[in-house]
């Protein structure tokens, strides 16, 4: 690597950094506020500005053109630098180990939501809010928004880190300049957010409450400020309806919504909106059915926790109200099976992807007709436009790494000595970020248990997962390093 590329890297991980450490006020603040000692806290972030501002000045004349192969390297250290600026607050303020702390806040930057806390209303309020603004921060994605800022700096180079951090098969702009778009879309993020503050404070939660709650809806994360998660609502139903919208719409594309707020209704009569919706109604009703004819709640109960349940796994949230394993058998395949899917491309949530699957059945459905009618021409259509061939190409890849990377993760833990069904609940609840699963790791337990390396390994897929295999696979081909 050439004193460039190392140049390019350094300038634009000091420009997120940069970010990071002033968001960080925000929980400094809070401790403040709640009467806590924060100034362990802000010594450690000052700290981390003052390095992050150093480096910035130092390549402050560089200019900056990054490669794809350079926003890829990019990417990743920033993730594993935010593990470690993510950590040391809760190892000083919760007295948890390195490993600990490394795998609590990549589950939050990553939006995962599991956690290694059993007593999460004894934390410290400003331990609180970290968590939960990981989970803001990651949603969007920390470096669409270093993108975004780093281009009102030096405009060039941005593309290739939108595309390395970005979601979805394919990546999609609204403006002519990549920065603008990126902006616009933290800007309907924070307008959304701040809805969803308001109507929760409205319906008789805490401001608090409201605003971390909200920050883990919005970014699909899950962590709550609560034991008991959602469930601690249980008696207001509003709220719980509340939150399933909120899920709901934050599983979609944001660039639909960016064009809701153009007065383009397009984006919501996507293929992939439409199978997300269907999806989500057909196993809220059948997980509603279950819960209903197998426990002797109310009929508007079971739907209200249905619906609320299905919502929180299928956008990979992970806030939980009930205990859906009590429900019976038939109900953990209806939530697994919702586990395996994931929200839309382009959103917060994590998961295959509906857009994908849709992929892969039509793919399916020409196959068939070829063996049918081996003479005739056939071609797949998304939305009305032919899909390329490279795009069914990265698609089946990226099924092939979602499948590998599971099943690998799950013959690690299986063989720790875990069971099968904690072992393969895991692997897919890290994997595809969504938080619980079942087993040990189930709704109404954590990950404490897991040994400190076990923890490392989980963590890192959280960030395989989270980065969607291809960002994370590179790095370890010759060809990628080859003349950098």
């Amino acid at each position: 690597m050439d004193n460039l590329s190392i140049k390019n890297i350094l300038k634009f991980i000091s420009i997120t950094e940069i970010a990071l450490s002033l968001f960080f006020l925000m929980p400094v603040t809070v401790g403040y506020i709640y009467n806590e000692n924060a100034n362990d806290f802000l010594i450690f972030d000052i700290l981390c500005l003052i390095i992050s501002v150093s480096i910035f000045l130092m390549l402050r004349k560089h200019k900056v053109d990054l490669t794809i192969k350079e926003g890829i390297l990019s990417v990743n250290l920033v993730w594993i630098l935010l593990g470690f600026m993510g950590a040391f607050p809760l190892i000083i303020y919760t007295n948890i180990n390195l490993s600990s702390g490394f795998f609590e806040a990549i589950s939050g930057f990553t939006t995962t939501g599991a956690t290694v806390y059993s007593d999460i209303e004894s934390l410290p309020k400003m331990i609180l809010m970290l968590r939960s603004l990981t989970h803001w921060l990651g949603g969007m994605g920390i470096i669409v928004l270093g993108v975004g800022l780093f281009s009102l700096i030096n405009p060039s180079g941005s593309l290739a880190l939108f595309k390395a951090e970005s979601t979805g098969i394919s990546t999609e702009k609204l403006t002519p300049k990549i920065k603008d778009t990126a902006l616009r879309l933290w800007g309907v993020y924070a307008f959304i957010t701040l809805l969803d503050i308001i109507a929760l404070h409205i319906e008789g939660m805490g401001i608090f409450d409201a605003i971390n709650h909200a920050f883990s809806t919005i970014s699909t994360g899950g962590f709550s400020t609560k034991n008991a998660s959602l469930g601690y609502f249980n008696d207001n139903s509003i709220i719980i309806w509340t939150t399933t919208f909120f899920m709901l719409i934050s599983g979609i594309n944001f660039l639909a919504h960016l064009r809701f707020f153009h007065n383009d209704m397009s984006g919501y009569e996507s293929e992939e909106v439409v199978w997300y919706i269907k999806i989500f109604l057909i196993l809220s009703m059948v997980l509603s059915l279950i819960h209903y004819y197998t426990t002797a709640d109310s009929f508007y109960f079971s739907l209200t926790h249905g619906f609320f349940t299905i919502s929180s796994i299928l956008t990979t949230t992970g806030f939980v109200t009930l205990n859906y394993e009590h429900w019976g058998q038939f109900a953990v395949v209806v939530v697994f099976v919702a586990m395996l899917i994931g929200g839309n491309a382009g959103s917060t949530a994590g998961g295959m992807k509906v857009i994908r699957y849709v992929i892969l059945f039509k793919s399916l459905g020409i196959e068939i007709k070829k063996i049918l009618y081996p003479n005739a021409m056939f071609g797949m259509f998304l939305n009305g436009s032919k899909v390329k061939d490279n795009i069914l190409g990265a698609t089946v890849g990226f099924l092939m790494l979602f499948i590998i990377s599971n099943v690998v993760l799950t013959f690690y833990l299986y063989a720790r000595g875990y069971d099968a069904l904690t072992s393969l609940s895991a692997a897919v609840a890290c994997v595809g970020n969504i938080g619980p699963g079942f087993g040990h790791v189930g709704p109404v337990d954590n990950y404490s248990f897991f040994s400190w390396y076990d923890k490392i390994i989980l963590a890192i897929f959280m960030i395989i997962g989270r980065l969607e295999f291809y960002t994370v696979a590179l790095l370890f081909t010759k060809s990628f390093w080859k003349k950098f």
